[in-house]
């Protein structure tokens, strides 16, 4: 059995609003120092798992913590990075940039659904924070922009995106429904890669591994 296609699903790194405590979202903070140094070895462990001989294909968020990651990635393998906006993390309006404390003393969670596979509500749920997007929102506009990369005849491509959105990412791989996105969540780390295979017999979409993070050592 051969591997037709292989997506590397990369959440970027350490950056400065993990450090300082601030809600991330759309506010664009940069990589950390060591944040950099954990993208160079996001690169290598890439390098080192896409053969040289097959082109590969970067796509970013275009928020800066995102595509410092691309870049480095991009430079490994000899490819360049598409920014495509549609990968960005869920908005969280007005909360951004802003003390994760404001945040978590206004946030509103979402209800546990009473009845089987009655995700709307946690879909539609608003979270109590002025120009933050829902669930659905943010779901709709990762998996448009994975209907792009998606539909390109590429054998290796790298996704470089954000915590929340890395599950719509892997959602849309797995083709679930938007609608079964209420609850379902792929956990994912600072600086974690996840790998995506479609076989050629049967034509399966896998996930092959979760969220992995041995390759940043101690970093």
């Amino acid at each position: 059995m051969t591997i037709t296609r292989r997506l590397f699903v990369v959440a970027h790194p350490e950056s400065r609003h993990h450090v300082e405590g601030r809600v991330g979202g759309w506010y664009d903070s940069e990589l950390t120092e060591r944040g950099l140094r954990q993208a160079d070895a996001i690169a290598a462990e890439l390098r080192r798992r896409i053969p040289a001989s097959t082109s590969a294909e970067v796509f970013s968020s275009d928020l800066r913590r995102t595509w410092s990651t691309a870049e480095a990635i991009a430079k490994s393998l000899g490819a360049v990075a598409s920014a495509l906006p549609g990968l960005r993390e869920k908005s969280y309006g007005v909360a951004e940039g802003r003390e994760q404390s404001w945040l978590d003393e206004r946030f509103v969670f979402p209800p546990v659904p009473e009845a089987p596979f009655d995700h709307g509500l946690r879909l539609d749920h608003v979270e109590g924070i002025d120009g933050a997007e829902t669930r659905r929102e943010a779901g709709a506009r990762v998996y448009a922009a994975m209907d792009s990369v998606l539909a390109r005849p590429a054998t290796e491509q790298v996704v470089v995106t954000h915590g929340f959105a890395h599950s719509f990412v892997v959602g849309r791989w797995l083709e679930l429904p938007l609608e079964a996105m209420g609850r379902a969540t792929f956990a994912a780390t600072s600086g974690c890669i996840t790998e995506l295979n479609e076989d050629d017999v049967f034509g399966n979409r896998t996930l092959r591994s979760l969220a992995a993070v041995y390759h940043l050592g101690d970093l």
